[in-house]
């Protein structure tokens, strides 16, 4: 069965524990692991597709923005992308973002293990968040105010923000979206001892947050309580 078509995956809930991940580190040397926070202080765990993603270059611009609120409260700010080391590391270069901890993972081993589905798109059957039909897919609309200009599919939408961009995809990036074109995405906050205490992810209520951003506010009041 092809991973994507599992249908025993769900995203970790408030509550569980997180599992430990081992990554490369894209915006310093060597590894990043999730147990390198435990018992030290609390983390945002951003899981985002790879950097091809013109929606998830948005949120990961997002998270980072938080980044100094974030520290001024003791929590640490990790952002994962599905794409090549080099690649990854060569688009930061270009579009640097101050204190950024970001780290490569090209297999998704890190949204397998916080339960994120690789949804696979199909002829005609839907299943969420497994599977969703090309037809389904191009029903949904995205807006993102102030960039498109009105909601558009996400197909059309992707193409629209490449090109406001100058995204040149590239042969790294063609073989993530082979793989991982339908990746579900999340955010995770975990307290010191590793639990999560607060999430946002794509999977709800048949992909209404689909391509959606937490409210900072209500990210920001569980990162106070975690805080604490």
């Amino acid at each position: 069965m092809k991973m994507s078509a599992r249908i025993d995956l769900l995203p970790l809930q408030p509550g569980d524990r997180a599992p430990n991940v081992v990554l490369d580190a894209i915006t310093q040397e060597g590894k990043i692991a999730l147990d390198d926070f435990r018992g030290q202080k609390p983390v945002l765990v951003g899981l985002f597709r790879g950097l091809h993603c013109a929606f998830c270059r948005r949120h990961i611009a997002a998270q980072a923005r938080l980044d100094p609120e974030l520290r001024e409260k003791g929590v640490e700010s990790l952002t994962v992308v599905n794409t090549p080391i080099e690649r990854a590391r060569l688009y930061f270069r270009y579009h640097p973002m101050p204190n950024l901890l970001a780290a490569s993972d090209p297999e998704r081993a890190s949204h397998r293990a916080f339960g994120l589905p690789n949804l696979e798109f199909t002829e005609n059957e839907t299943v969420w968040p497994y599977k969703v039909s090309m037809a389904a897919a191009k029903d949904m609309r995205v807006d993102v105010p102030g960039e498109l200009p009105g909601p558009m599919d996400p197909f059309a939408a992707s193409e629209f923000l490449d090109k406001k961009d100058n995204y040149e995809v590239t042969e790294a990036d063609e073989q993530m979206m082979a793989t991982g074109h339908g990746q579900l995405i999340g955010q995770f906050l975990l307290d010191r001892q590793g639990v999560v205490r607060w999430s946002f992810t794509e999977v709800p209520e048949g992909g209404r947050y689909m391509f959606g951003a937490p409210n900072p506010q209500e990210l920001m009041s569980a990162v106070s309580q975690v805080a604490q």
